[in-house]
Protein backbone atom coordinates (compact mmCIF):
# COMPACT_ATOMS: atom_id res chain seq x y z
CA UNK A 1 0.00 0.00 0.00
CA UNK A 2 1.26 3.28 -0.67
CA UNK A 3 1.68 6.31 1.10
CA UNK A 4 -0.34 9.61 0.85
CA UNK A 5 -0.43 13.27 2.26
CA UNK A 6 -3.75 13.68 3.97
CA UNK A 7 -5.33 16.36 5.43
CA UNK A 8 -7.46 17.59 7.88
CA UNK A 9 -11.06 17.66 5.71
CA UNK A 10 -9.54 13.92 4.49
CA UNK A 11 -8.81 12.88 8.74
CA UNK A 12 -12.12 13.92 10.06
CA UNK A 13 -14.32 12.25 8.29
CA UNK A 14 -12.78 8.98 8.63
CA UNK A 15 -13.94 9.53 12.67
CA UNK A 16 -17.11 11.31 12.92
CA UNK A 17 -19.73 10.26 9.84
CA UNK A 18 -20.17 12.78 7.60
CA UNK A 19 -21.20 12.63 3.53
CA UNK A 20 -17.35 12.10 2.40
CA UNK A 21 -17.22 8.95 5.07
CA UNK A 22 -17.52 6.16 2.24
CA UNK A 23 -14.83 7.95 -0.06
CA UNK A 24 -12.28 8.49 2.32
CA UNK A 25 -12.89 4.95 3.88
CA UNK A 26 -12.51 3.85 0.81
CA UNK A 27 -9.03 5.63 0.11
CA UNK A 28 -7.84 4.65 3.51
CA UNK A 29 -7.63 1.57 2.36
CA UNK A 30 -5.49 2.03 -0.74
CA UNK A 31 -3.26 4.62 1.15
CA UNK A 32 -1.47 4.99 4.31
CA UNK A 33 -1.44 7.90 5.89
CA UNK A 34 1.37 10.90 6.13
CA UNK A 35 0.07 13.65 7.98
CA UNK A 36 1.37 17.55 9.23
CA UNK A 37 2.49 17.60 13.04
CA UNK A 38 -0.43 19.51 14.14
CA UNK A 39 -2.97 17.43 12.83
CA UNK A 40 -4.00 15.98 15.90
CA UNK A 41 -4.47 19.56 17.19
CA UNK A 42 -6.38 21.00 14.25
CA UNK A 43 -8.79 17.54 14.70
CA UNK A 44 -9.46 18.03 18.13
CA UNK A 45 -10.70 21.33 17.20
CA UNK A 46 -13.15 19.85 14.35
CA UNK A 47 -14.27 17.42 17.02
CA UNK A 48 -14.89 20.73 19.51
CA UNK A 49 -16.79 22.72 16.61
CA UNK A 50 -18.83 20.09 15.49
CA UNK A 51 -19.41 19.33 19.40
CA UNK A 52 -20.28 22.97 19.64
CA UNK A 53 -22.96 22.69 17.04
CA UNK A 54 -24.82 19.77 17.92
CA UNK A 55 -23.77 17.69 15.04
CA UNK A 56 -22.02 15.26 17.42
CA UNK A 57 -23.29 14.63 21.18
CA UNK A 58 -20.65 14.27 24.14
CA UNK A 59 -20.21 10.59 23.93
CA UNK A 60 -19.76 10.98 19.93
CA UNK A 61 -16.81 13.22 20.56
CA UNK A 62 -15.45 10.77 22.77
CA UNK A 63 -16.08 7.91 20.14
CA UNK A 64 -14.46 10.44 17.26
CA UNK A 65 -11.36 11.00 19.78
CA UNK A 66 -11.07 7.46 19.97
CA UNK A 67 -10.65 6.92 16.28
CA UNK A 68 -8.27 9.73 15.52
CA UNK A 69 -6.05 8.09 18.35
CA UNK A 70 -6.37 4.74 16.15
CA UNK A 71 -5.34 6.46 13.18
CA UNK A 72 -2.91 8.35 14.63
CA UNK A 73 -1.02 5.11 16.30
CA UNK A 74 -0.43 3.96 12.33
CA UNK A 75 0.26 7.59 10.56
CA UNK A 76 3.87 9.14 9.62
CA UNK A 77 3.97 12.87 10.90
CA UNK A 78 6.26 15.38 9.38
CA UNK A 79 7.51 17.39 11.90
CA UNK A 80 8.07 20.88 11.98
CA UNK A 81 11.19 23.03 11.27
CA UNK A 82 12.57 26.06 9.84
CA UNK A 83 12.93 24.82 6.25
CA UNK A 84 9.59 23.80 6.47
CA UNK A 85 8.34 27.30 8.03
CA UNK A 86 10.09 29.08 5.40
CA UNK A 87 8.61 26.61 2.31
CA UNK A 88 4.45 28.10 4.24
CA UNK A 89 5.97 31.21 3.45
CA UNK A 90 7.04 30.91 0.60
CA UNK A 91 3.86 29.73 -1.07
CA UNK A 92 1.35 31.98 0.97
CA UNK A 93 3.29 34.56 -1.05
CA UNK A 94 2.50 32.57 -4.32
CA UNK A 95 -1.05 30.51 -3.90
CA UNK A 96 -3.98 31.87 -2.07
CA UNK A 97 -3.83 29.80 0.81
CA UNK A 98 -4.72 30.38 4.40
CA UNK A 99 -1.90 29.56 6.92
CA UNK A 100 -2.50 26.05 7.93
CA UNK A 101 -2.95 24.68 4.21
CA UNK A 102 0.52 26.16 3.28
CA UNK A 103 1.93 24.39 6.43
CA UNK A 104 0.16 21.41 5.18
CA UNK A 105 1.40 21.77 1.65
CA UNK A 106 4.76 22.46 3.12
CA UNK A 107 4.67 19.38 5.42
CA UNK A 108 3.80 17.33 2.18
CA UNK A 109 6.35 19.37 0.24
CA UNK A 110 9.11 17.96 2.87
CA UNK A 111 7.46 14.65 3.11
CA UNK A 112 8.28 14.09 -0.55
CA UNK A 113 11.66 16.18 -0.42
CA UNK A 114 10.63 18.92 -2.32
CA UNK A 115 9.47 16.45 -5.41
CA UNK A 116 5.67 16.07 -5.36
CA UNK A 117 5.33 14.45 -8.98
CA UNK A 118 2.31 12.05 -9.16
CA UNK A 119 2.23 11.27 -5.17
CA UNK A 120 -1.15 11.51 -3.85
CA UNK A 121 -2.34 14.53 -1.90
CA UNK A 122 -5.89 14.03 0.04
CA UNK A 123 -7.89 16.64 0.76
CA UNK A 124 -11.74 17.91 0.65
CA UNK A 125 -10.78 21.20 0.45
CA UNK A 126 -11.01 22.60 -3.32
CA UNK A 127 -8.70 25.23 -3.42
CA UNK A 128 -6.19 23.52 -1.29
CA UNK A 129 -6.74 20.60 -4.03
CA UNK A 130 -5.63 23.41 -6.40
CA UNK A 131 -2.95 24.11 -4.93
CA UNK A 132 -1.44 20.33 -4.48
CA UNK A 133 -2.28 20.31 -8.11
CA UNK A 134 -0.17 23.39 -9.00
CA UNK A 135 2.74 21.58 -7.33
CA UNK A 136 2.23 18.44 -9.23
CA UNK A 137 0.50 16.02 -6.53
CA UNK A 138 -1.66 13.63 -7.84
CA UNK A 139 -4.80 15.65 -5.55
CA UNK A 140 -7.39 13.50 -4.76
CA UNK A 141 -11.07 14.60 -4.27
CA UNK A 142 -12.05 13.40 -0.36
Amino acid sequence: MEYAFWDLSALVPLCVEQESTPVVRALSKKYRMVVWWNAPVEIGSAFARLRRMGLITPKGNIEARIAMDGLRSGWREVAPNPSLREQAEWLVDRIPLKAADALHLAAALAWRFGKPQGRAFISGDAQLLEAARQLRFNAIQA
